[in-house]
């Protein structure tokens, strides 16, 4: 599947080989394979599988109170007053086991499995200090150990202030950097990210932990532009990040200096929709300076309580007018380019990982379309 056109094959085949493919094209061209077990998928379509390349999948209980208070007209000041927002799943996963993380996760990460998912990022940054972001991260890769599914976690130490910090940003950044080098040292992250907001970290601040990241031959990625345009897209760009993700704010200079570094644009419409936000990103920006975009849940137990991508993909197109082209290649090729992974996934080429979903639809643009509804006929992971 070339980078930037679609290309669809009519009666086409697919041959694997000890998980990898070794052949995809059309059936006439289809080599010799003999005593290969063969799978008629009957005129289905067959994609990549699905790829989530953002989601805070790990995190212990809910949120749904603050979501009643919100809809009684409670503020987010009060919210927080009450003992809400991010101090609350901070405090449920700090009294949590490894164990019952887990536990609480596989749901979720079922959910997205049932839909076709094949790889899924995990971030850590409920816990918020080393003990507690490194159970997350191995709670993390602990889940690809009980589902067939492709894990890449990501170091989300600076995600919020906890509140033994009293306030004081520039410690607790300190603290964060200070973390990097035992979650390097053990390989629990592929990735590093950061919130770059008025309510989180400046774009020093943020930079402080990129420095360090990049010190450790760990790659970026960025929370930015979500709330206020703070350049936090021309920062990850400046850091050559894998993605900066969000992107509200994000000016054309931003789109420009993404478009240069080859920074992709995850697009979370699951967040701009719960917390019922009006400033969208700038898709046309990102399609005039070439950004590839990608979509992905956010799922959080915050502010994106979402476990479809089927249901992501409708709301990019819904909401932010994604053509449906787009829709498809942010939830493989171009998420599988967010994760550092399009060397091996996200598109149906030889040399890359078997990872499938075959669906009962006549056309990709039902998968689009559809509301609520799972048309997926099976799921294949490394050839399985």
């Amino acid at each position: 599947m070339a980078d930037n056109s679609k290309i669809t094959f009519e009666r086409g085949a697919i041959v694997a080989e000890h998980g990898r493919i070794v052949f995809a094209g059309v059936e006439a061209d289809l080599p010799t394979t003999p005593g290969a077990e063969t799978v008629d998928c009957e005129g289905r379509l067959v994609t990549p599988g699905l790829i989530d390349c953002h989601t805070h999948l790990v995190h212990a209980g809910n949120r749904a109170n603050e979501f009643e208070m919100r809809l009684g007209g409670a503020t987010y000041e009060e919210v927080a007053r009450a003992g809400g927002g991010i101090v609350s799943s901070v405090r449920a996963l700090r009294a949590a086991t490894e164990d019952h993380l887990v536990r609480q996760s596989l749901p979720r990460l079922d959910a997205l499995l049932s839909e076709g998912v094949t790889t899924v990022e995990i971030k850590s940054g409920y816990g918020l200090d080393l003990q507690n972001e490194t159970k997350s991260l191995v709670a993390a890769r602990r889940l690809a150990a009980e589902r067939d599914v492709t894990v890449r976690t990501t170091f989300l130490g600076a995600h919020a202030l906890p509140s033994e910090a009293n306030g004081d940003k520039n410690a607790y950044i300190e603290k964060v950097v200070e973390m990097l080098p035992e979650v390097a040292r053990r390989g629990l992250a592929d990735a590093v990210d950061g919130f770059c907001e008025g309510i989180a970290f400046s774009p020093e601040q943020i930079a402080r932990v990129f420095d360090k990241a990049k010190a450790l031959g760990l790659p970026v990625k960025l929370h930015a532009d979500q709330l206020s345009n703070l350049h936090g897209a021309a920062l990850a760009a400046r850091y050559g990040a894998l993605s900066a993700d969000h992107l509200e704010h994000t000016d054309k200079e931003g789109a420009a200096a993404m478009a240069e570094a080859g920074t992709v644009a995850v697009i979370l419409p699951g967040a701009f929709y719960f917390i019922r936000e009006t400033k969208k990103p700038p898709v046309a920006f990102f399609r005039k300076h070439g950004v590839k975009m990608a979509l992905a849940t956010d799922c959080n137990p915050g502010t994106s309580p979402l476990t479809s991508l089927l249901l992501t993909m409708n709301m990019g197109a819904t909401l932010f007018h994604m053509t449906v082209d787009e829709c498809l290649a942010g939830v493989t090729r171009e998420a599988a380019r967010a994760l550092g992974l399009l060397a091996d996934t996200g598109t149906v080429e030889t040399g890359k990982w078997a990872d499938l979903a075959i669906w009962n639809v006549e056309s990709p643009a039902e998968l689009v379309y559809r509301i609520g509804f799972n048309p997926l006929h099976s799921r294949v992971w490394r050839g399985k």
